[in-house]
């Protein structure tokens, strides 16, 4: 009976992770929608400022909670500057970007971040990756190239802003897996710093009037996008990452649905096979991960893979 019992409380962990990996997911696809819509009146600084005082409302008590010093008190502070870069170039190109361009072929740019987080972490966390993953990241690449629309116009501003936002986000993510014994609070509240000071400067003779809904709005967006991660980062507590990583795919379904309700964005063929390419090649990536860490290691190639 203690058995059975123990096997139904691990089952109900792991079916509320993949609950809170849903909403979580869910609400970054508010956020970018949200975001979007914003962007399109407001500088970018000036929505980075508010979304980070925003941030603090939820942040604000965990910060007392942990103790306001443990902030000063971090592990290799040079990795801990390149994450907080590369994480407020994360957001601020990502608005940049959704400013010009439809929310689904944005996002469609950010799903190719597990492929370069395969990639990078090959490089910078010695994690081997065989030839079978290798080309799943090459397919993936070749989606990325087949989003870009290459020309004899070349590659467009929005673009690029989409492209180095989501490789900056791949960046971020594989800091922060290296930095994984630094709190949750400590690396969100640095980020969320970052962020602001970064909307200051960037606000600087673009700041605009605006009406209590925009502000509320701006609020909104940091309160919506921490909540997202503190969910996110509890569901990785509760069920396996290579469970909940492929859900992470549910943002380019959100994007598409609220793209169309809110801004009337329909993606062309174009972009829907881009998507399913590099859907694919993550999901690839995703399942070759799995096996290798579940079969015995006596049944895996001497390559890795």
């Amino acid at each position: 009976m203690t058995t059975k019992t123990g096997v139904a409380d691990a089952g109900n962990l792991i079916i509320t992770g993949v609950v809170l990996m849903l909403i979580g997911d869910l609400l970054f696809a508010l956020n970018d929608a949200m975001g979007k819509w914003l962007v399109a009146s407001f500088a970018v600084g000036q929505v980075l400022v508010i979304r980070s005082v925003g941030a603090f409302i939820v942040l604000g008590p965990m910060i007392l909670r942990q103790g306001p010093m443990a902030l000063f008190r971090v592990e290799q502070k040079g990795l801990q500057f390149i994450r907080v870069f590369m994480a407020t170039c994360d957001v601020a190109l990502f608005y940049a970007a959704v400013a010009y361009l439809p929310l689904a072929d944005v996002m469609t740019f950010y799903m190719a971040g597990p492929i370069y987080i395969a990639a990078l972490s090959h490089f910078f966390l010695g994690e081997k990756i065989g030839w079978r993953r290798w080309l799943a990241v090459l397919i993936g690449f070749a989606g990325v190239v087949i989003a870009l629309r290459p020309s004899t116009a070349m590659l467009s501003l929005p673009s690029l802003f989409g492209l180095a936002g989501s490789f900056a986000f791949a960046l971020s993510l594989v800091m922060s897996r290296y930095l994984r014994s630094t709190s949750d609070t400590t690396l969100v509240t640095w980020q969320t710093i970052a962020a602001l000071v970064t909307g200051i400067v960037l606000s600087i003779g673009h700041w605009q009037p605006a009406t209590l809904i925009d502000w509320s709005g701006m609020l909104l967006l940091g309160i919506v996008a921490t909540c997202a991660h503190l969910l996110i980062t509890r569901s990785l507590k509760l069920a396996p990452a290579s469970l909940l990583a492929p859900l992470q795919y549910t943002l380019l379904l959100w994007a598409i649905i609220l793209g169309y309700l809110f801004f009337d964005d329909i993606p062309d063929a174009q972009i829907i096979v881009t998507a399913a390419i590099i859907v694919v090649a993550g999901l690839f990536i995703f399942h070759r991960k799995n096996l290798k860490e579940t079969i015995p290691a006596e049944a895996v190639p001497p390559d890795g893979h």
